[in-house]
């Protein structure tokens, strides 16, 4: 998994571990004292638009670029993107996402910042931005800064597909890693209706959300849509606290 790329110095950022540019992570936060960040569709709907529209070295505006364009968010043209994503999820109070560096631009290599860390400012920061003026409150939304795991083998890797994808099962089953699951044809059917992950993209549904994902940047886990089920069936069926 590793590579050998430039790395930013992140000293200033208090990170226990810098983030490395070509390198992949799980990246994850969640609101304040564990606070609900999506309260309705509308929430969810706009975070899924800036994991695109965000995406992009452009001078970006939503309501300018997109709202006075009047152009659906998912036809914004991202140019040269910042980062790659394999994988993400969005949870009533969190959400996870894979991600790299993007290898489609030789952008990246800029010394003076890091990346990935630029995506998540600029994404967090339009979110809350947002979230503030809908609900009329001030202040910070999540809790401190974004958290960060360097994913550095394949095994680790095809888990964590596994553990984004699974996470909307806690949603109609808040025991089900200590329990296991009493219907697994209700919890997959589950999963391919929730429209706030990317589970539905590797199912090869029709629709836009796809053009979030760049998984060509990222290693082959999967050959064909039997292997991704075969992987997600496993964990699925795993009664422990693994996940």
């Amino acid at each position: 998994m590793a590579g050998e790329r430039l790395i930013y110095n992140e000293s200033m950022s208090n990170r226990k571990v810098p983030i490395v540019d070509g390198e992949y992570y799980h990246i994850y936060n969640r609101g304040n004292s564990k606070q609900k960040i999506f309260l309705n569709k509308e929430d969810y709907s706009y975070f899924v638009k800036l994991l695109y529209c965000c995406n992009t070295y452009k001078n970006f505006s939503f309501r300018e670029d997109i709202v006075k364009q009047r152009i659906d968010a998912l036809d914004f043209d991202q140019e040269e993107t910042i980062v790659s994503i394999g994988a993400w999820v969005l949870m009533p109070n969190h959400f996870h996402i894979y991600i790299t560096t993007s290898h489609k631009s030789d952008l990246w290599q800029n010394e003076t910042k890091n990346h990935i860390s630029e995506f998540m400012r600029k994404i967090s920061t339009a979110y809350v931005k947002y979230f503030n003026a809908k609900y009329g409150r001030t202040g910070g939304l999540f809790e401190a800064k974004f958290k960060s795991v360097h994913i550095k083998n394949d095994n680790q890797a095809k888990y964590l597909f596994s553990y984004i994808h699974l996470n909307p099962i806690k949603l109609i089953d808040s025991k089900w890693k200590e329990r296991g699951i009493k219907d697994i044809r209700r919890s997959l059917e589950f999963l391919s209706k929730y429209r706030w992950s990317s589970y539905s993209d590797f199912l090869n549904q029709s629709r836009k959300e796809h053009k979030i994902l760049d998984v060509k940047d990222f290693p082959e886990y999967f050959y064909n849509l039997k292997d991704f089920n075969k992987e997600i069936l496993i964990w699925l069926k795993y009664k422990d606290e693994i996940i």
